[in-house]
């Protein structure tokens, strides 16, 4: 009896060692993957080129966007704008005058999803919607061909995700620093955390918050005074 009991209680020991082992063993192949899939996102840019770009996810807010582009032409520099479909399908005059304005377009997805937990065929609906939605808008400008950056929503990143944009033709951007304006509307803190220690090749992002707008001139005075320019992010990286 004692016998079996302590076979029985050995047995179970060694189960869950096994167990443990191989959830240890999962979890840091699984972190493995995230990392790999991670480094094929571009989160810096080239810093030989004294360039910094400052670029906007855009999902709401036109009438800022509007305001952002009319400060961005006031200083001369340029930006890109990440633009989610379902803006897009509303706001066709402002896509075409970032174009003919010289900014940059981007793709955001279409419906702000979290990209990590689409599978591929869903990811790649979400991107190639707002993609051809976009060419449909410019199609008659001979100096556009298509998109070919995508922000993924909140920087979700997943194997299937990233699979869907190489498949699309797209370069995956993430950001070097993030001002966090979406949800802290202080015009101070997002001109600290978007200039503070500002190296040529960072990309910085914001949205079109009012704070945001506020804080634009400076951050591109800033910009100015500490040698650099601002420009689209295919530009920079």
């Amino acid at each position: 009896m004692k016998k079996g009991l302590v076979a029985l209680i050995s047995n179970l020991v060694i189960v869950t060692v096994l167990v443990v082992s191989f959830s240890v063993a999962y979890l840091a192949a699984d972190k493995t993957r995230e990392v790999n899939v991670a480094s094929k996102a571009i989160y810096q840019g080239d810093e030989t080129k004294g360039k910094v770009a400052l670029m906007f996810n855009v999902y709401e807010r036109t009438d800022n966007v509007e305001k952002i582009m009319a400060i961005f032409e006031e200083y001369g520099y340029l930006t890109t704008f990440f633009v989610g479909g379902c803006w897009v399908a509303k706001n066709a005059d402002a896509v075409v005058k970032m174009h003919t304005a010289g900014f940059e377009v981007g793709n955001h997805g279409y419906l702000h999803r979290d990209h990590a937990k689409l599978n591929y065929d869903e990811n790649v609906k979400e991107i190639r919607l707002t993609g051809r939605l976009v060419s449909t808008i410019l199609k008659d400008f001979d100096d556009f061909d298509r998109l070919t950056l995508f922000a993924p929503p909140s920087g979700s990143i997943g194997e299937p995700m990233m699979k869907a944009a190489e498949d699309l033709g797209y370069k995956v951007i993430m950001w070097t620093r993030d001002t966090i304006d979406w949800r802290d509307q202080d015009a101070d803190l997002i001109f600290t955390r978007a200039t503070d220690n500002l190296k040529a090749g960072e990309l910085i992002l914001l949205h079109p918050t009012d704070a945001t707008v506020q804080a634009l001139p400076r951050i591109l005075d800033y910009v100015k005074i500490v040698g650099l320019q601002a420009d689209i992010v295919s530009n920079v990286i």
